[in-house]
């Protein structure tokens, strides 16, 4: 089996994160809000803007908010309006995950995403890393339909989890793409395609911006952050996997 050409995907968590992901070079972008909680639904606005304004293959995030992926009737109710939505717009795929109260992927709620989804691609997110068996969820997930897996190795960073990664991607053989995330950088990127088999990779490389603002209230703390992926490690890593 020929490997296929080795991708990057960048975790972007607004649109100026997406027109540099294109910019340098990255396949596709995962669009996200919320960065400290791991990436939530961007808004309706955010993915039209983004949509009109990149080229490359637009996945957003669909997670009505942080915690687990156990998901109540309304929650499920507003994942298959964002579907719609995503649909609506244009965008190439979407990335989504939902879990059994025991932490199992339910696979049937996974499998009507897909069907509701299509004929964009579904990237199952790290609701797989939440698994309590992560060779059994690849399994159910594949069952689903879903075209590809982010996930870290079930550890707190993909280059903590290489030899996991690698019995992934060799179950999972040609039937779906193992995604390796999390903690990846310019300087790892190049062992980990050797040593786990992986050729789609996710990272947001991101770091805070500065304050533009000529004023600034030193007593209001929780303005918070805007990330936007260092330039220089981006284009280092998309050029290491060249």
């Amino acid at each position: 089996m020929t490997t296929p050409k080795a991708r990057f995907e960048l975790c972007s968590f607004n649109i100026q994160s997406c027109l540099l992901a294109e910019k340098l070079g990255a396949y596709r972008a995962e669009l996200c809000d919320n960065p400290v909680e791991g990436g939530t639904t961007p808004s309706y606005g955010v993915i039209k803007r983004t949509r009109e304004k990149i080229g490359i293959k637009l996945y957003p995030i669909l997670r009505p908010r942080c915690g687990n992926y156990f998901y109540d009737e309304d929650e499920l109710a507003m994942l298959k309006a964002d579907i719609a939505v995503c649909k609506e717009l244009g965008c190439d795929g979407i990335s989504i995950g939902v879990q059994k109260i025991n932490g199992e992927i339910d696979t049937d709620k996974l499998k009507q995403f897909v069907e509701w989804a299509y004929p964009m691609g579904v990237t199952c997110n790290r609701a797989f890393d939440a698994t309590p068996d992560p060779y059994q969820a690849l399994e159910d997930i594949i069952s689903a339909g879903c075209e590809r897996i982010l996930t870290s190795g079930q550890a707190s960073g993909a280059p903590d989890a290489i030899p996991v990664l690698k019995k992934l991607v060799q179950q999972a053989g040609a039937r779906i793409s193992i995604m390796p995330g999390a903690g990846i950088t310019a300087d790892n990127i190049q062992q980990l395609r050797a040593e786990t088999g992986a050729w789609e990779f996710h990272g947001s490389l991101r770091k805070p911006t500065a304050n533009p603002m000529t004023f600034s209230n030193p007593l209001v703390l929780d303005y918070g952050n805007v990330y936007l992926p260092d330039e220089v490690a981006l284009a280092r890593v998309i050029a290491a996997l060249q």
